[in-house]
């Protein structure tokens, strides 16, 4: 395995001593039979000669200079064992800041528990572990102390975006051309998925999936084209549009009756009746001013 400028110990401000010159990152990905199942995980059995010998963890190591955290836990995987990063769906980030020194935790999901093997001498078995039976094993101590807080966020975070209600918490002049507006707010949101946002706990950053519900004459006349990419070439978006038959408001609690059991749904709008059908049924609610301070303006709005 290559060095890189993140190999190396560094000291936090509590004192103590950890691999990782600019922090590091693991990756926790989990599996589930059915979507009301309990999850397995992905667990990585460490090496002798590592400390920690013999004990049970996430996969990650060292984060580099010129990355992010994500991009530095599936590298670390990939590195130490056969399991392909695009094989996974990455959901949320949790941190752990020891002042001045953080290990991220990348939760991801895999659709099917493929078998893994090690694939450096970092790491001496892979196994696909019941989450309830975690605890008993015989775990590295650093994953032992976040197991519980891991333990909690093995969901699939969904947005549900009222997207009349969301439009008029804004004036752009949404009212002259209500389909073209709401083409403007999908371009936005739709970043959301790759970049992350906050506001959904538990996680510190998530990248949900997106329910991006219209309805009247925004749903009539929103165009069903793809984003159009930094370097202008058509990629399609990654949310879903749901478009209303009739009352938008209705076609929001039937996304949100029918989600699966293991998804976690937040409804973005500031409307107090359907906040309440929403909450009935086990949602989150935020409002528009919360979705739309993280927002980028996308490449449609700027030109």
């Amino acid at each position: 395995m290559a060095m890189g400028d993140g190999d190396g110990w560094a000291r936090c401000g509590r004192g103590h001593i950890h691999w990782g010159r600019h922090g590091a990152a693991g990756l926790l990905v989990f599996h589930r039979d059915e979507p009301a199942a309990e999850p397995y995980v992905l667990l990585q059995q460490r090496a002798w000669w590592c400390n920690g010998a013999g004990t049970w963890g996430m996969f990650g190591g060292a984060r580099h200079s010129h990355e992010g955290d994500v991009a530095a836990a599936l590298r670390e995987t990939a590195e130490e064992c056969t399991l392909a990063p695009e094989a996974v769906r990455v959901h949320g980030v949790l941190t752990d800041d020891h002042g001045g020194w953080e290990f991220t935790s990348i939760i991801a999901s895999a659709p099917e528990r493929v078998a893994v093997r090690p694939a450096s001498s970092e790491t001496r078995d892979a196994a696909w572990e019941p989450a309830d039976g975690v605890e008993r094993m015989r775990l590295f101590a650093p994953f032992a102390a976040s197991w519980p807080r891991l333990r909690t966020v093995m969901f699939r975070p969904v947005l549900v975006v009222d997207v009349a209600n969301v439009m008029g918490a804004r004036a752009d002049g949404w009212w002259r051309d209500r389909a073209g507006a709401a083409a403007r707010l999908r371009d936005e949101i739709s970043g959301l998925a790759t970049k992350g946002m906050t506001g959904i706990p538990p996680y510190d950053r998530c990248f949900p999936e997106i329910a991006f519900v219209v309805e009247g004459a925004a749903a009539r006349g929103l165009p069903d084209d793809g984003l159009a990419s930094a370097d202008g070439v058509r990629r399609l978006a990654p949310l879903r549009v749901v478009r209303a038959p009739g009352s938008g408001d209705d076609a929001i609690v039937e996304v949100v009756r029918t989600a699966e059991p293991d998804a976690a749904v937040v409804v973005v709008t500031a409307d107090r009746e359907l906040r309440s059908r929403c909450e009935a049924l086990g949602a989150e609610v935020m409002g528009p001013r919360t979705l739309l301070g993280q927002l980028r303006p996308s490449p449609r709005a700027r030109s």
